[in-house]
């Protein structure tokens, strides 16, 4: 049994996992990658990956440069928690856009669609890793190039993969939703106070 913790290090830069955490009532401290770290690099997809594959590979990725990072840094032992969103529709996977026109190119592909949201978790207490992983799916309405546009100029879609916000503008061309709604944020509350429970974390 791991001794009990009153916070989690959160090695996300993203306000929304913050935000979830928060909601969740967990004191957290982050634990961000240094200027040299290419946090990036870790998100390239293999050859022929499946996107749970990817999704889960990427959070063990992550989280493994966050336990160096604590240890280099010497700070206090406390769980470690870990989070990487992907869109997917059949086994093609949509990153964050390289800039305005791919983020055009994966709406319009996801537009009228309805696609796969995946998050997967992973949390390090001392040597024991907890993971789970939450699928959800998402319909958009059809879009016209100028809903498209406009939505891309609002800069929103940048740095979210499938090139859009649930919780931002994009909701205006969701027409439904099925699985978890904190998930397709970026951190599905159910899952990840299971994993922060089994870790020893107080909620």
């Amino acid at each position: 049994m791991n001794d009990v913790s009153d916070f989690v290090y959160l090695a996300s830069q993203s306000p929304r996992r913050r935000q979830l955490l928060e909601q969740l009532g967990v004191r957290y401290e982050l634990l961000l990658p240094d200027d040299n770290e290419d946090a990036e690099a870790l998100e390239s997809v293999l050859q022929g990956e499946a996107p749970a594959s990817y999704v889960k590979r990427v959070t063990h990725l992550k989280l493994d440069a966050a336990v160096v990072r604590l240890k280099r840094r010497q700070l206090q032992p406390a769980p470690i928690l870990c989070s990487d969103t992907t869109v997917a529709m059949g086994r093609v996977i949509y990153g964050k856009p390289e800039g305005n026109d791919d983020a055009k190119r994966m709406l319009a592909e996801l537009a009228g669609q309805t696609h796969r949201v995946l998050t997967a978790v992973a949390v390090q207490s001392g040597r024991t890793r907890l993971d789970a992983l939450s699928t959800s799916k998402v319909t958009f309405a059809p879009m016209t190039a100028r809903q498209i546009s406009a939505y891309v100029a609002t800069g929103e879609p940048l740095g979210k993969a499938g090139a859009y916000g649930v919780q931002g503008r994009a909701a205006l061309h969701i027409t439904r939703i099925d699985g978890s709604y904190s998930g397709i944020m970026g951190l599905p509350i159910y899952e990840t106070a299971a994993l922060l429970k089994a870790a020893g974390v107080k909620l």
